[in-house]
């Protein structure tokens, strides 16, 4: 499909009076595959920036977007998609309210009226639950909003739901399907619904790449932003920990968890990823951004972004697909001709030694972080292992195809205060930063490095679970750095990404660098929601 021309809204008036209201939840959705109705979409690829100018001119009101946007997802999602787990039922309300402030010349800025929605594990104090997908925490809101949840409505966005995820942000089972919860069940890929969408912000991914709102939030532990950008065609910014507050967002690791915004293009990711940066006294990761953060990192869109910027190649990241590969060399080509240097190769060599410890850390923290969330907020489950057994007295719709060893293996390690842990972190912390990515950087004086995100989406499996064939997460996200994909063509219709990454406090270089990129790679494709693919 192609974009309507959008000057076209004249027919908005008759439109509006004939689009019905979704329902307010989506749990117990169909398992199977189904064919999803693909009609033209008035809203379709449109970006911040132009939705601002609609309103701004009386074309579009707050209300006649979210109202668009509803309809979508009533024919879209809930015919097959399932990436939305729950509708905000107060969208409307929110929405008629910032237009009677935009009516009165009252703008909070670029968000003021855009719809957006967040992953299921951000906690938000209003008519929805946020439940990491688990059929555990189904019951009442938080009590508080999620810091940047408050960040949200402070600017203006509208918060139209909340998406689907893999269960407990992909940190239950070895062999879970990614975009598979209890509550929410499977989520698909958009370009070819039999297939995943990676996790584990899947519904994230899934529903701004099918058009179903602008932007979306999701979270990364390691590959749950840049895995389902990747999968789903679109832009995934993995901003430095600490950058966004993780309070209210339901943990596993202090270390490495952060939330960032996925959007169709860098453009909209940018946009959203200034307004809900900002100190948060109960996160104190977020110190460290004081005097590192911006408040409008559009500032940094520059065609010229790659001009004079050398770039790394980690080529002992590629390898795992010769299509893949094929990608890459076009997208280096491509930089080349944006003004970059390429230096090939570079390698991360420590990132071989980390081993194990990276997984330790993992469980240690989680153990620590969900009980610590779990006790605060009150939920009828108080603690990880009541969470176990929870599962297990539920085990034919909480677990009707794979297990929970992940979460039990976190409940025998020990604290914290563990020399195992201690060493482990440290490890960890030393091999992905100073000797790992800042090592790098430095002996090539590199802007940044780069790597394919990962390869072109597999087959849905809750039986066998996922099929990953490769990906370059792993650095970024144990040294708490920054880390932006961005689609670099397609695999037999599939999309893949490539993404680029640096050290600490690095966004605006890199939303300058993958800004630059976009623009000479063109416009990504649009999915049809085909049932399958259609291979010869």
């Amino acid at each position: 499909m192609k974009r309507r021309n959008f000057l076209q809204t004249s027919a908005l008036g008759s439109l509006f009076s004939t689009i019905g209201l979704a329902g307010c939840a989506f749990e117990g959705a169909n398992e199977s595959s189904a064919e999803v109705p693909v009609e033209s979409f008035l809203l379709e690829e449109t970006t911040v920036e132009q939705l601002q100018q609609e309103m701004a001119t009386g074309n579009l009101t707050a209300r006649s977007i979210v109202e668009l946007y509803l309809d979508r997802i009533e024919k879209i999602d809930k015919n097959g998609l399932n990436s939305v787990i729950e509708i905000n039922p107060d969208a409307l309300s929110i929405a008629d309210q910032l237009d009677q402030e935009r009516s009165s010349g009252n703008l909070r800025g670029p968000l003021h009226g855009i719809p957006v929605m967040i992953k299921d594990n951000i906690d938000t104090a209003d008519n929805m639950m946020t439940t990491a997908g688990s059929l555990a925490l189904i019951g009442p809101s938080p009590a508080k909003d999620a810091f940047i949840v408050a960040k949200l409505r402070e600017a203006g966005a509208v918060l139209l739901g909340k998406t689907n995820l893999s269960e407990w942000a992909n940190f239950r089972s070895e062999r879970s399907s990614s975009g598979w919860s209890g509550r929410g069940r499977q989520t698909r890929n958009p370009y070819a619904l039999d297939r995943n969408p990676c996790g584990s912000s899947s519904g994230s991914g899934a529903a701004v790449s099918a058009n179903l709102c602008a932007i979306t939030i999701g979270t990364e532990t390691n590959g749950s932003i840049v895995c389902p950008a990747s999968n789903n065609g679109v832009v995934g910014i993995k901003p430095t920990v600490g950058l966004w507050s993780r309070s209210g967002i339901i943990p596993i690791s202090h270390t490495q968890d952060t939330a960032g915004p996925m959007a169709r293009t860098v453009a909209d990711a940018a946009a959203l990823l200034g307004p809900l940066t900002g100190t948060d006294p109960s996160d104190p990761r977020t110190d460290y951004s004081e005097g590192n953060f911006h408040q409008d990192y559009t500032q940094f869109l520059t065609e010229s972004g790659l001009q004079g910027k050398r770039i790394g190649v980690w080529r002992s990241s590629m390898g795992f697909h010769e299509k893949v590969d094929q990608l890459m060399e076009e997208s280096f080509e491509l930089m080349k001709t944006a003004g970059a240097e390429i230096i090939d190769p570079v390698d991360i060599k420590s990132n071989r030694n980390i081993g194990r410890a990276g997984y330790d850390v993992l469980l240690y923290e989680f153990k620590h972080g969900l009980n610590q969330y779990l006790a605060a907020r009150g939920t009828t489950i108080k603690s990880l292992e009541e969470l176990i057994e929870f599962n297990k007295t539920n085990r034919e719709t909480s677990m009707p195809y794979f297990e929970q060893e992940r979460l039990q293996l976190a409940q025998s390690m020990g604290d914290l205060e563990s020399q195992e842990y201690q060493d482990a972190l440290e490890k960890v912390l030393r091999l992905s930063r100073e000797e790992g990515i800042d090592q790098v950087l430095q002996e090539h004086d590199l802007d940044a490095i780069v790597a394919p995100t990962g390869g072109p989406a597999w087959p849905n499996d809750q039986i066998n679970g996922d099929h990953f064939s490769g990906g370059s997460s792993s650095p970024a996200a144990q040294a708490g750095y920054p880390s932006i994909s961005v689609p670099a063509g397609y695999i037999h219709g599939l999309p893949v990404g490539i993404s680029m990454f640096s050290t600490a406090w690095r966004e605006p270089e890199l939303i300058a660098m993958t800004y630059a990129f976009e623009q000479v790679r063109g416009p990504r494709e649009v999915p049809q929601l085909l049932p399958t693919l259609n291979l010869p």
